[in-house]
């Protein structure tokens, strides 16, 4: 399914045999956005929670918040197979509310079959924000070395290209250009969202 959005900057595509696992009637629907370092989804997530009147959880804030120390000095101190492991713990813990949700991931957290295993559980909506590589290298620049990962465009462009397959496993897929904004992200994912409600009635 390909569907254009708004002025035609947004792209939807779902993922092919995907069909919406349970009607939004049915529980609390919670929407995980993943996507490369720098594609917007920390902002398109709080985007989206003003928009639905719902709780907006970033993985990295809530690691930080229960590690007391930043994704980065994690990494650097400690591994990141460690701290890949209290991401898991934190996903768990942000999919576990009673609520409507959204969770905005960190850039590998997708790439672990056991962190997309937690959604499935959950039956989120799983939305990738595609953005190429260049605009993501430019807004990781412009975050003056706080991406532990992606330390130079050589290794950043490494992990981009490892992790698209993964990121394309997400349900709906939303194509991230220059002059696409937070809203119009979040509009077409709520657009997503009232499109599975109305299906399921």
């Amino acid at each position: 399914m390909t569907r254009n959005v708004g002025r035609g900057d947004v792209t939807g595509h779902g993922r092919a045999g995907a069909a919406p696992e349970r009607a939004a009637s049915d529980g609390p629907r919670v929407v995980v956005i993943a996507g490369f370092m720098g594609a917007g989804k920390s902002t398109v997530a709080r985007a989206l929670g003003r928009r639905l009147s719902c709780r907006v959880i970033d993985l990295d804030d809530l690691i930080t918040e229960c590690a007391g120390r930043p994704p980065r000095e994690i990494i650097d101190g400690d591994g990141e197979a460690h701290f890949r492991e209290l991401e898991t713990e934190a996903l768990r813990e942000a999919l576990g509310g009673d609520g409507p949700t959204v969770v905005a991931t960190g850039g590998g957290a997708w790439a672990l079959a056991r962190n997309r295993a937690l959604a499935d559980a959950r039956h989120c909506l799983t939305v990738w924000l595609d953005a190429p590589f260049e605009l993501c290298w430019r807004r990781i620049l412009a975050d003056a070395g706080t991406r532990p990962l992606a330390r130079d465009e050589q290794q950043a462009r490494r992990l981009f290209d490892e992790r698209r397959a993964t990121y394309a496993l997400a349900r709906l897929r939303l194509e991230v250009r220059d002059d696409t904004t937070p809203e119009m992200l979040s509009a077409a994912i709520a657009g997503a969202l009232e499109t599975d409600r109305i299906t399921h009635e």
